[in-house]
């Protein structure tokens, strides 16, 4: 499927940056002395971890929230979400007087939900997975009528998300490849829709952790699949893509040209190599782009950008991996 035929096109994608202009941070892609000289190439780094909420998600929610309709703003807003979409859709809720409903399972790391609060949001703890937290949103919407704006599956999300492979390729024109975090597949499917739409030999290429990787799942069996959600670094890339995906599945099986999984030291490893050499702190699910590239898990024939997809990691585990400290699969 070409990217122009997906359901979300260059032109949403276009439509929500005019949308979100003044609401969004357009961040720097960096090079990376460093990464450049053991990959042969010019890598750079594209800092979108320095958005106000500390992550990409603000694009998508700040492009939903500015599409609905005034009777849909008095209703209210509802999600489930593992943190980082939790935070954009309370921080850009709270910037236009809506209620806002986040519904997050026991496995978010505490350090989330208290960035939430702070944002007046309602935080619901449902369950051991996001698929727990999304029956909450369910029971929400049924019984109190509150809009359901999903952490990936939305066209609205998406193409607020592609923004973000729009400018990216604006920064580096002659990118070989686009190394990008894949969890439920917003930000993979939108950055791929962006990317391949203005240069479709650009490679866009997938990466997530080993532990719990719903999409690589999915794809490999050809349909949406549910798997178990387990703790790890990267937690902003746990849950499922939902057994009834609409758009999120067949994007990322049209548009992504691979997929790579992580180890839970290899993701350390990202995290530790973006504070000492980069000096940048990043989540786990930020470093996946830098892990990979350290694993020499990515080969590509020129230019590279790596997406720092977000920075909202426990500052104490952050030292405790940096340090040293071997964490392994005791993630959290």
């Amino acid at each position: 499927m070409p990217a122009n035929e997906t359901p979300v096109t260059l032109q949403h994608i276009r439509a929500a940056r005019e949308r979100i202009a003044g609401k969004v941070e357009r961040t720097p892609a960096v090079l990376s002395q460093s990464l450049s000289d053991r990959a042969g190439h010019p890598v750079h780094l594209k800092l979108e971890h320095h958005q106000a909420t500390g992550a990409f998600k603000l694009r998508g929610a700040s492009n939903a929230i500015a599409t609905l309709s005034p009777q849909e703003k008095a209703r209210g807003v509802v999600a489930a979400s593992t943190g980082n979409h939790g935070r954009a859709l309370a921080h850009a809720a709270k910037l236009e007087g809506i209620r806002a409903v986040i519904c997050m399972s026991k496995l978010v790391p505490q350090n989330k939900l208290d960035a939430i609060r702070r944002l007046g949001a309602d935080v619901r703890i449902v369950g051991n997975s996001q698929d727990d937290a999304q029956q909450e949103v369910d029971r929400l919407v049924a019984e109190e009528g509150l809009v359901m704006l999903p952490p990936f599956d939305h066209p609205d999300i998406i193409a607020g998300q592609g923004t973000l492979g729009l400018e990216t390729m604006e920064q580096v024109p002659d990118a070989s490849a686009v190394l990008v975090p894949l969890s439920g597949g917003g930000l993979a499917s939108g950055v791929a829709a962006a990317v391949k739409g203005v240069s479709p030999s650009t490679k866009v290429i997938g990466i997530s952790m080993a532990r719990g990787a719903a999409m690589k799942a999915s794809l490999d069996a050809g349909r949406p699949v549910q798997v178990e959600e387990l703790p790890t670094l990267a937690d902003s890339l746990g849950g499922g893509i939902g057994l009834d995906n609409r758009l999120t599945f067949a994007m990322c099986r049209s548009l992504l040209d691979d997929v790579i999984l992580l180890s839970e030291d290899e993701i350390a490893a990202g995290i530790r190599h973006a504070y000492e050499r980069e000096r940048e702190i990043v989540e786990g699910a930020g470093a996946v782009g830098i892990a990979a590239l350290l694993a020499g898990k990515v080969k590509a024939k020129g230019p590279m950008v790596a997406i720092l997809s977000g920075r909202n990691i426990d500052m104490e585990l952050h030292r405790r991996i940096v340090c040293g400290e071997a964490i392994g699969e005791r993630a959290a």
